[in-house]
């Protein structure tokens, strides 16, 4: 993961670099919108990407992209929160043709936000699930990631896991790991359960799951694993790209964490729902100055080529079907996914940080 660049993908030589309006990390990007006016709408071969996702695989998808369709793609990467908001700072004349983010809480707001514009795309609908895209066309999945539990294979049977609700049970009291509050992934997934078992059951779970803390929330999902590779905790709530990235690593400080931690989908048997899914996804700005390369952009992303390097690359789930995900993510084995439909999370990520508040999830 990167953050800053020296040269982005198809952007001419002496550009000059753009400071983020209102950004205060530091996004390292080129102007987008070359020589032209930034409300102008004519077609001038380029693509003006704001992306949160920092991976250096991406820069080889955007080359190829260039290399296929001539379209120059202008980068600007920041989180999430603050690409919102610099949109938004634009106005009308924002240079902004996609929005790329993780997470569907943060497609979410840029949907509610009104910076992002609904479309009609055919390609779109029919490589991405319905249960993972805007219904109205706002956002479309580009890759997958889901939720699930590593523990401590010393410490910890497989056959002793089941479900997200059985570690609020009292047998895991002092033994898990997580990540705080305001972490928008955990936000996502307790929205999940509100949507699947109401406000009352999910509060009552995550009181329970707080209570079986091991330490106070602290630190990223990396943290998590290493926490539980340590003993620190027996199990831990995750994002699975994390794992893969550790077992596939060549380090040897990653191979012993890798050792010593064992993966779980849980919610897999008749009438538990399934493992929560959540999405890196994007949506064409709302006054996107070059909207018809926006589109053949997104439409790219979600072609086989485009998946084994979005996707796979970043030890993701590849989101079109008959793409393989790469060998340590297969490594995983197959299972049951969430079929609800994930804006459903988004619709409930502010009641989801309201309760985890109310449950002491600091």
């Amino acid at each position: 993961m990167k953050t800053t660049k020296r040269s982005i993908v198809g952007v001419l030589t002496g550009l000059s670099v753009l400071v983020a309006t209102g950004c205060t990390d530091q996004t390292s990007t080129q102007q987008p919108g070359s020589g032209e006016a930034a409300g102008n709408k004519s077609n001038t071969g380029e693509v003006n990407l704001y992306s949160s996702r920092h991976y250096d695989t991406d820069d080889e998808l955007y080359n190829k992209f260039t290399e296929e369709t001539g379209i120059k793609v202008n980068l600007i990467e920041a989180q999430a929160d603050k690409l919102t908001e610099r949109i938004k700072s634009e106005g009308a004349n924002s240079p902004a043709d996609v929005l790329i983010t993780v997470d569907i809480g943060n497609l979410w707001r840029a949907q509610q936000e009104g910076i992002l514009q609904p479309l009609e795309s055919p390609t779109l609908e029919s490589a991405v699930p319905e249960n993972l895209r805007s219904s109205e066309g706002y956002w479309y999945g580009l890759s997958k990631r889901a939720r699930i539990i590593v523990y401590n294979k010393d410490k910890v049977k497989p056959e002793e896991l089941s479900t997200y609700e059985a570690l609020a049970g009292p047998e895991w009291k002092g033994r898990v790991c997580v990540r705080s509050s305001n972490n928008i992934y955990n936000q996502s997934l307790v929205a999940e359960k509100i949507n699947t078992k109401g406000v009352a059951e999910t509060e009552t779970w995550a009181k329970g799951l707080v209570n079986n803390f091991a330490r106070q929330p602290e630190g990223n999902d990396v943290g998590q694993i290493k926490a539980v590779a340590e003993g620190q905790c027996d199990v831990a709530l995750v994002n699975s790209y994390y794992i893969a990235r550790i077992r596939s690593s060549d380090q040897p400080e990653n191979q012993a964490v890798a050792s010593k931690i064992g993966v779980f989908f849980p919610n897999q048997k008749e009438g538990e729902g399934g493992t929560h899914i959540n999405i890196s996804g994007g949506g064409v700005a709302a006054n996107a100055p070059h909207k018809e390369n926006a589109v053949k952009f997104l439409e790219y992303l979600i072609t086989p080529e485009a998946q084994e390097i979005f996707a796979n690359g970043n030890n993701e789930f590849p989101i079109v079907t008959g793409v393989e995900p790469n060998p340590t993510v297969a490594s995983f084995g197959k299972f049951k996914e969430s079929q609800l439909n994930i804006a459903a999370s988004g619709e409930k990520n502010a009641e989801a940080v309201k309760l985890m508040d109310r449950a002491g999830w600091k």
